[in-house]
Formats: C-alpha cells, sequence, structure tokens
C-alpha cells in the first residue's frame, strides 16, 4: 500500500522529468509539435514571458569548491488555463514562444486525462528525439577515446 506521500512524490519526478524534455526541446520543434497537436487551449500569462540573466554556477572535478562560471540568459513563462492549473517554464536563450508553450503544456500535463495525449504527441517524440540525439553524442565521443595504460616492466 503506497502512501499518499509517495504518489505526490512520484508525481513530482514525473512532473520535472516532463519539465527537463520541454527544456532539452529544440524551439522549432516544440513550436511544431505544439501546433500539430491541435490543443484548443486559453492560457491566460500570469507573468512573461521575461528574460533575464542567472548565475552559472561549477565545481572542478565534481567536488571542489563552488565558483561562479559566468551568466546565462533565460526566458521564463507562467501561465494559467481557465480550469485554474498553473503551469511554469525556464529556457535558455530568448525565446519567449518556446518559455509560453512549455509553460501551457505544464499546465496541460497537470490533468491527468490529458497526461496520455500530450505524451503520445509532444513528449513521446521529444523523449525519442533526445535519446537519439545522446546515442550519436556518445558515439561520436567513443570514437575520440585514446586508452592508455601502464606497463610494468619488473624494474625498480
Amino acid at each position: 500500500m503506497r502512501s499518499a506521500g509517495a504518489g505526490a512524490k512520484a508525481e513530482s519526478e514525473m512532473r520535472r522529468q516532463m519539465i527537463a524534455v520541454l527544456a532539452h526541446a529544440p524551439s522549432s520543434r516544440l513550436a511544431r509539435l505544439w501546433s500539430d497537436a491541435g490543443f484548443a487551449v486559453v492560457a491566460e500569462p500570469v507573468r512573461g514571458p521575461e528574460t533575464g540573466l542567472v548565475t552559472v554556477r561549477g565545481r572542478i572535478g565534481g567536488g571542489g569548491a563552488a565558483f561562479n562560471v559566468g551568466e546565462a540568459t533565460v526566458t521564463r513563462a507562467t501561465v494559467r488555463l481557465a480550469s485554474g492549473e498553473v503551469g511554469h517554464s525556464y529556457a535558455l536563450g530568448r525565446d519567449a514562444d518556446k518559455a509560453r508553450i512549455a509553460a501551457t503544456i505544464d499546465a496541460l500535463w497537470q490533468k491527468p486525462e490529458l497526461r496520455a495525449r500530450l505524451e503520445d504527441l509532444i513528449l513521446g517524440p521529444l523523449r525519442l528525439e533526445h535519446a537519439g540525439q545522446a546515442g550519436r553524442r556518445a558515439a561520436e565521443v567513443a570514437a575520440t577515446k585514446v586508452d592508455f595504460f601502464t606497463m610494468v616492466r619488473g624494474e625498480d
């Protein structure tokens, strides 16, 4: 038997993954999938889209002290559906349309009856394309891999 907290945690993780898919999607592809999906929805802007800067932090070697690498341009948007769901998005760059579409998809995803349709028409294709790109990138990196080894010669 799952507790209510476990269900909420799982749903929160699913939403986090969905938002990550939208954030990684190329703007033109997201716009085309959104248009082709044909969701007839009016999303009232609550905030933005607005563009600003965020500080990017990094670590050397994954375990060193954090330091400021620089700044990145980010566009954010928040929308509200007529039924009350509020969607949020952040996207690298200045693409206001991508931020608005992603926020609208986030709001629609909060309606359980629409999740399967969103997955079939928008999120699934984006996941497949992202996985394919990651696979190609891994293959390119593997092609340039050099194996270094140390040979012990028995001398001191």
